[in-house]
C-alpha cells in the first residue's frame, strides 16, 4: 500500500486496512476502539492514497494549527484556550495519570491544535510533541482518552571528510556536517589522541548514520568507520561486535576505549599547562601549577576520566574551589578544581564510571575566569595530566579476529575513496 505525503502512523495502518469504505468521521471513530466482528471490505487504495494524516489523524478534516508552549504555560492553560472548562481539563488530566505527566509540558515545545472546519469550530485533538521522536494526543471527544505515539524514525548514511584548520569542530562545520559530530569522534578517538593538541593538517574521514524523524536531522549519530590522520600518524575506528558488546578497534583489532579518557570534558582550549613554574594571575608571582587549565564556559560538563570512587569533596576559597577527587585505583587519583556546581547525588563514597558526569565547569576559589584545573597523582606525585598511561580494553579475540579483518579490510577500504573536505 503506498503511503501519502506524511507517513501513517501503525496504529492508523491497522485501522485503515479494516476500513469498508467510510468516511473521514468512521475512521475517528476506529481510532482506539476496535471494530465489531465480522468481514470488513478493504477500502480502495487510491482512496486510503488520499488520506495525509499528521499524529495518526487525518488533517484534511480539520483545521490544523501549530504553536509553542510559552513559558510558564500549563496544560491547563493550553486546554482553557480552546475553550475547555477547569472541569474538562480535570478530568482530561485523569485520563492522562497513567499514560503522561501532564506537569512535564515545557516551554518551546511545539503543540498541534485539530479543529472542525465550521462557522464554530470546535477543538477536537490538540497534541504537544513530547519530543522529535514522540508526541501526546489528547482526544477531546466523548469521554476523553489519551495516548501516546511515536513518529516513524530513519537512519541515514552520510560521509564526511575535512582538514583541520583551527578546531575539528569548525572543520566539520566546514565539510557542511553536523559539529556534533565532531564531539561524536573525540569521544571514539578521546583514548587515542589529544584533542587539545590537534595541528594544522590533521584530517579526519567518517561514515556514520544520523538518525532523522520526518526529514528533521537530530543530533544523534552512529560511526560506521572513522579515520584520522593526526601528525605523521593514521589512526582507525572500526566498529566491531564482541561478546555481545559493541566497541571500536584500530586496524590490529586492540580497543580503543582505554582506563582512562584523555580530557575530562569535550573539547575547549587549554589554557595553562602542567609547569614548575608558572605566574599565577591572581597571586601575582611564580608558582608551581601540577594540573591542565582547560578553558570552557560556565557550565560546562566535566566527566571523569576513568571509573573510581569519590575520596574528596569540598570547598577551598583561597584555593580550587568546588573540587573533587576520584581515586580510580592504588596508582591514580585525579581532582577536579573551580567547579561551578557538582553533579546531583555525587557525594564522598559514590562510585562513578568513566564519563560519568561529576560536576560542571565555573571559577570558583581562586581563579580568573571559567576553567577546569584537572590533576593526576600517580602513586601520591602529582604528573603531568597529557602524559597519563591508559590500558586498552580486551582486544579482538583469536576465534574473531578472521571476521574481524575481513569487516576491517571492508570499511579502510571504503574510507580510502573519500574525498577531503566533503561530505554526502
Amino acid at each position: 500500500m503506498k503511503v501519502g505525503k506524511n507517513k501513517i502512523s501503525a496504529a492508523l495502518s491497522v485501522g485503515m486496512a479494516l476500513l469498508a469504505g467510510v468516511g473521514v468521521s468512521a475512521l475517528l471513530a476506529l481510532r482506539g476502539n476496535p471494530p465489531v466482528s465480522g468481514e470488513v471490505e478493504l477500502a480502495d487504495s487510491t482512496e486510503v492514497d488520499e488520506i495525509v494524516c499528521k499524529y495518526g489523524i487525518p488533517t484534511d478534516a480539520y483545521q490544523v494549527k501549530y504553536g509553542i508552549v510559552r513559558e510558564r504555560q500549563t496544560l491547563s492553560d493550553l486546554l482553557q484556550e480552546q475553550g475547555l472548562t477547569v472541569g474538562d481539563v480535570h478530568r482530561l488530566n485523569e485520563r492522562a495519570e497513567s499514560i503522561f505527566d501532564v506537569r512535564k509540558i515545557r516551554s518551546g515545545q511545539t503543540y498541534a491544535v485539530f479543529a472542525t472546519k465550521d462557522s464554530f469550530p470546535q477543538t477536537k485533538y490538540f497534541v504537544y510533541e513530547a519530543d522529535p521522536r514522540s508526541y501526546v494526543v489528547f482526544n477531546l471527544e466523548g469521554d476523553y482518552s489519551v495516548h501516546r505515539g511515536e513518529n516513524p524514525v530513519e537512519w541515514r548514511r552520510k560521509e564526511a571528510s575535512g582538514t583541520v584548520e583551527s578546531s575539528l569542530w569548525e572543520a566539520m562545520e566546514n565539510t557542511g556536517a553536523s559539529p556534533q559530530l565532531a564531539v561524536v569522534l573525540s569521544n571514539i578517538f578521546g583514548w587515542t589522541i589529544d584533542f587539545f593538541g590537534l595541528q594544522k593538517q590533521d584530517a579526519f574521514k567518517v561514515i556514520y548514520e544520523q538518525e532523522c524523524v520526518e526529514d528533521k536531522e537530530l543530533q544523534n549519530f552512529h560511526v560506521l568507520a572513522a579515520s584520522f590522520r593526526h601528525g605523521d600518524s593514521t589512526y582507525y575506528a572500526i566498529p566491531f561486535v564482541q561478546d555481545g558488546e559493541e566497541l571500536y578497534y584500530n586496524e590490529k583489532g586492540n580497543s580503543l576505549e582505554g582506563a582512562f579518557l584523555k580530557a575530562p570534558l569535550d573539547f575547549y582550549r587549554i589554557s595553562s599547562r602542567f609547569t614548575n613554574s608558572r605566574f599565577h594571575p591572581v597571586l601575582k608571582r611564580y608558582r608551581a601549577h601540577h594540573g591542565v587549565d582547560y578553558a570552557a564556559p560556565t557550565g560546562t560538563p566535566v566527566y571523569a576520566i576513568g571509573n573510581g570512587k569519590v575520596i574528596a569533596k569540598g570547598y577551598q576559597a583561597r584555593g580550587g574551589g568546588n573540587y573533587l577527587k576520584i581515586r580510580h585505583n592504588s596508582v591514580y587519583v585525579t581532582t577536579y578544581m573551580h567547579l561551578s556546581r557538582f553533579a546531583k547525588g555525587i557525594k564522598v563514597g559514590s562510585v562513578v564510571k568513566q564519563k560519568e558526569v561529576i560536576g560542571y565547569v565555573g571559577s570558583t576559589g581562586l581563579s580568573t575566569g571559567p576553567h577546569l584545573d584537572f590533576r593526576v597523582h600517580e602513586n601520591g606525585k602529582p604528573i603531568n595530566p597529557l602524559l597519563i598511561k591508559s590500558q586498552p580494553k580486551k582486544p579482538i579475540s583469536p576465534a574473531n579476529m578472521a571476521q574481524f579483518a575481513v569487516v576491517r579490510d571492508s570499511l579502510i577500504h571504503e574510507l580510502s575513496l573519500l574525498d577531503a573536505g566533503k561530505v554526502q
